[in-house]
């Protein structure tokens, strides 16, 4: 028979305290909160465009749109490298039914297909946006000006921010006659938080115009744009140690 070994005070593990959250007096900590905000010129511009047709009967609505579908497309292809994306979205073919007698009875068809095209090329988006417009039963919203995901505006302002937050821990440090001497962590705002879903766009970051159906032309003018300058937000946390301090003074 064999017994398992049981740990005696001499023997035993010890285990080490933790370290307090909030620091000692030999060794202080100052949390921080560093903040960066600039503003840079948009990269790309988003427009969407609803292409729609009308008839007494479901074959000729969707013919009609099939038809003004395939003119929309050919249009934003022939810009060529300026058009960076290109996507079809959402397709509805609904039936109108009269409001008189008792019978339910089909006025007509009405179709819609919505196209979502991307730019780099600004002056072609002034352009296309009035071509797309002159189309029949056609609407044009956007743009959508903004940042391309990995755009150095980001990365400069998250460093912004860490600067910021280090400048900001030296001055609470050397107002208490302190030197700063470590970094204990460094998180993105709201980092150990779960991310919300559908998050809102930042004020600013969209603007939006839209455009009806116009009279055939032999040129539509191009329509002037201003690009809207965009807002990059970058915010941190962070925890320094520091000497201690002279509370002498």
């Amino acid at each position: 028979m064999t017994t398992e070994p049981t740990d005696t005070p001499e023997t035993a593990p010890v285990s080490r305290a933790a370290a307090p959250p909030y620091g000692t007096p030999e060794t202080p900590r100052v949390a921080v909160r560093g903040e960066a905000r600039i503003e840079v010129e948009p990269e790309i511009a988003r427009i969407v465009v609803t292409i729609g047709a009308r008839g007494t009967d479901r074959r000729t609505a969707l013919e009609d749109l099939t038809r003004r579908n395939s003119e929309a497309l050919a249009l934003i292809k022939s810009y060529g490298t300026a058009v960076e994306k290109l996507e079809t979205g959402t397709f509805s073919i609904s039936p109108e039914l009269t409001r008189r007698g008792r019978g339910e009875r089909v006025r007509a068809y009405h179709g819609r297909v919505h196209l979502t095209a991307e730019l780099a090329d600004f002056t072609a988006l002034g352009e296309l946006t009035t071509r797309l417009a002159d189309l029949d039963l056609s609407q044009v919203n956007g743009p959508w000006w903004a940042l391309r995901p990995d755009s150095p505006a980001h990365g400069e302002a998250r460093r912004k921010a860490v600067r910021e937050a280090v400048q900001r821990a030296r001055e609470y440090a050397e107002a208490l006659g302190a030197r700063l001497t470590a970094l204990v962590e460094l998180a993105d705002e709201g980092a150990e938080t779960p991310a919300a879903y559908g998050m809102p766009l930042g004020a600013g970051a969209l603007r939006s115009r839209s455009f009806g159906s116009a009279e055939s032309a032999d040129t539509a003018p191009a329509l002037d744009l201003e690009p809207q300058r965009q807002t990059v937000y970058a915010q941190v946390n962070a925890r320094f140690t520091m000497t201690p301090p002279d509370l002498t003074r």
